[in-house]
């Protein structure tokens, strides 16, 4: 299998990071889309996509719930990245000098009281890799940027201050994805299975559909509901849950799901992550 490694964004990214994390053996090729990661991975460009779907403050990842159904992929793997924003400036600059603090949008929130306590303004920037580049760029020491440690490596900035996020437990949780499904056996321990479904235009439909899993005894970690098709009545549903189809807890509920839906499509099978259970997933 070609070990190159695809994820959305610039290298240096978040998303780059969880990929050098996870797979530290293999190349990382930065995509400008998350349709172009997972292209690359149909392709044969590359043999893995590292996908985010959740984040513990800012939430789901809509775009993943969204192509990653139709997309063809499936999911092998999980893994939680710890976001660890660090102020990075050029060499030269200190936080005396600093004024501007450039990151994407959702950065800039996360990091609201050093932005107080230094008195810096937020600038908002299209991601966090790409401000690092540009604050490289400009060599300004009254610019700075909020991004990874491995953005200062790449661009040549210097740490002015480690972990300055709001919260220590900003964690997010990526889908591995690939081509083919994994090799997950019904009598490995500690698997978890995604699937999404689209409920009968019933009454009580969803409440039926699930009840399979609270009867049979199997935890679903995760159920996240949306539009398809732009249509208010088409939803369909993604879970996530512990256990294999083929596990007899598990089977008899999706069996009793199938009843009440229209459409059950597993997405993959694959081994909880280690750190799944630690706060934060960290």
């Amino acid at each position: 299998m070609t070990h190159i490694i695809a994820f959305q964004g610039r290298p240096g990214a978040y998303s780059d990071l969880a990929c050098r994390t996870a797979y530290p053996s293999w190349t990382t090729l930065p995509c400008d889309t998350f349709e172009a990661a997972m292209e690359a991975v149909h392709s044969g460009a590359a043999g893995l996509a590292m996908l985010p779907c959740e984040n513990s403050l800012a939430g789901r990842v809509p775009d993943i719930h969204a192509l990653l159904p139709a997309s063809g992929l499936f999911i092998v793997g999980e893994h939680f990245q710890r976001v660890e924003h660090c102020l990075l400036a050029p060499h030269g600059a200190s936080l005396a000098t600093i004024r501007r603090a450039h990151s994407h949008a959702v950065a800039l929130g996360q990091v609201r009281r050093i932005l107080k306590e230094l008195n810096l303004a937020p600038v908002v920037q299209s991601d966090t890799a790409g401000s690092a580049e540009q604050v490289a760029g400009w060599n300004s020491p009254e610019e700075a940027s909020i991004a990874s440690s491995l953005a200062a490596e790449l661009f040549g900035l210097q740490i002015l201050r480690r972990n300055v996020e709001d919260a220590a437990h900003n964690t997010t949780r990526f889908y591995v994805c690939a081509p083919k499904p994994g090799a997950a056996s019904p009598n490995m321990a500690g698997l978890m299975t995604t699937f999404v479904f689209r409920v009968r235009n019933v009454p009580a439909a969803l409440y039926k559909a699930l009840g399979g899993f609270a009867t049979n005894g199997v935890n679903m970690t995760k159920l996240e509901s949306y539009m398809v098709d732009g249509q208010f009545t088409a939803t369909q549903f993604m879970c996530d849950v512990d256990g294999h189809p083929e596990q007899p807890g598990l089977r008899r509920a999706l069996e009793e799901l199938s009843f009440f839906s229209r459409e059950t499509r597993i997405l993959g099978v694959y081994p909880a992550a280690a750190t799944r259970g630690v706060a934060g997933g960290d």
